[in-house]
């Protein structure tokens, strides 16, 4: 547990890392827990688990160099999204937990059976005798925004929208922001019942902003809270933030505003889960009372999402006039690129936040100030293969 965070953003820590020493616990604690991935255990950073258990492997030729394997092994990998996908909701439905993780374009893959899977979960809560079953929880990395040399390819955060559309409210999707939040997150999934987690995060090292309190508060508070430490009393305008790489931005654009409009008041918000319609999880959503205490009754909302803007914007207008909104996210642009140059192909980076408050307050010359910082990244990155700007 992390009681106390002195200098929210300065050090770095890596959540996909913290999911794997967490995994870790769980094979020794449960001996019936079992990690289903296709081939990217230690590409996403969960490399961990090797270390307590060993990979199913039958009775199949081994050589020098392979993971520890073993005929009951329970970490099963197979290049095949749906078969692993089979497996485990089997085992879920023995009343066993597990977990799932893959790169975040092909979990995808299974959409068709977490609908099923989904439909499963709403019947079996009608009938008597059905015991709660496990939740199906998936860790979703190698995102939209890092490219990690796969490029286009590799870039769909599409499995969000369409869980948070489903209207049987059974489906959490899960952003933890930093390390700390990922522990918090991780506790939330292994001890949930009936219902489909996603957790998405960068697998690479990111800003740790919270303590483990703050982290905790984010759940049981219906998914949103202020971050004071970011953010000014009656605020002119809110900023606000769902996933670790675009809260990121968002809480880079507040430094770079306030040099520019030192009299400018901004409050930060950050969102860690959205369900059906909701801020927060299925078991506790943000109340629209509570929206406008946090969110202000009438104020600029400026948003940056992890995923595709339009699904975020749709459930904000379940709180609010369309109106105060302005939501940034993932606009279908990719390519093998730097990271920050997915950011400003999708004018989700720190400097196309900052325009919007530059319009907003009428000023051109912030405006064109930006718009030539985002252009001088541009050249430079496609000249020589990196990012001007962290």
């Amino acid at each position: 547990m992390i009681e106390r965070v002195d200098n929210p953003g300065t050090e770095k820590f890596s959540a996909a890392r913290k999911i794997g020493e967490l995994l870790a616990a769980e094979f020794k604690e449960d001996p019936t827990f079992y990690f289903f991935s296709p081939d990217e255990t230690t590409s996403n950073k969960f490399d961990q688990i090797f270390d307590v258990e060993k990979r199913a492997w039958g009775n199949l030729k081994t050589e020098p160099w392979d993971l520890p394997e073993s005929s009951n092994g329970r970490i099963v990998e197979m290049l095949s999204e749906n078969v692993l996908f089979s497996v485990m909701t089997g085992h879920l439905m023995n009343g066993e937990k597990a977990m799932m993780g893959s790169y975040e374009a092909f979990l995808s893959v299974i959409t068709s059976q977490l609908l099923q899977q989904i439909k499963f979960i709403k019947q079996s809560k009608s009938v008597d005798w059905r015991l709660p079953m496990p939740a199906v929880n998936l860790l979703s990395t190698s995102m939209c925004w890092r490219q990690d040399h796969n490029g286009f390819t590799h870039q769909s955060p599409a499995l969000i929208s369409q869980l948070l559309s489903i209207p049987s409210n059974l489906c959490n999707c899960i952003f933890p922001i930093d390390d700390v939040a990922a522990e918090e997150t991780f506790n939330f999934m292994i001890t949930s019942e009936n219902v489909v987690n996603l957790t998405t995060f960068d697998k690479n090292e990111r800003p740790r902003y919270i303590d483990s309190h703050h982290a905790k508060f984010q759940f049981d508070n219906g998914g949103a809270s202020i971050f004071q430490f970011a953010s000014d009393k009656e605020p002119d305008l809110v900023f606000t933030a769902c996933g670790d790489i675009v809260s990121h931005e968002a809480l880079e654009a507040i430094k770079i505003i306030k040099e520019d409009l030192p009299k400018i008041r901004i409050r930060f918000v950050g969102i860690n889960a959205l369900s059906y319609r909701a801020i927060g999880t299925t078991d506790n959503k943000l109340s629209k009372a509570k929206f406008m205490e946090i969110f202000t009754k009438d104020k600029p909302i400026i948003a940056n999402f992890h995923g595709y803007p339009e699904t975020l914007e749709n459930i904000l207008e379940n709180y609010t006039a369309r109106g105060r909104l302005r939501v940034h996210g993932f606009n279908e642009e990719g390519s093998t690129t730097t990271p920050f140059e997915m950011l400003r192909r999708n004018a989700a980076s720190r400097y196309d936040i900052a325009i919007d408050v530059a319009r907003l307050k009428n000023r051109d010359d912030l405006v064109k100030k930006y718009e030539a910082i985002l252009e001088q990244n541009h050249l430079h990155a496609k000249e020589y293969g990196t990012d001007l700007i962290e």
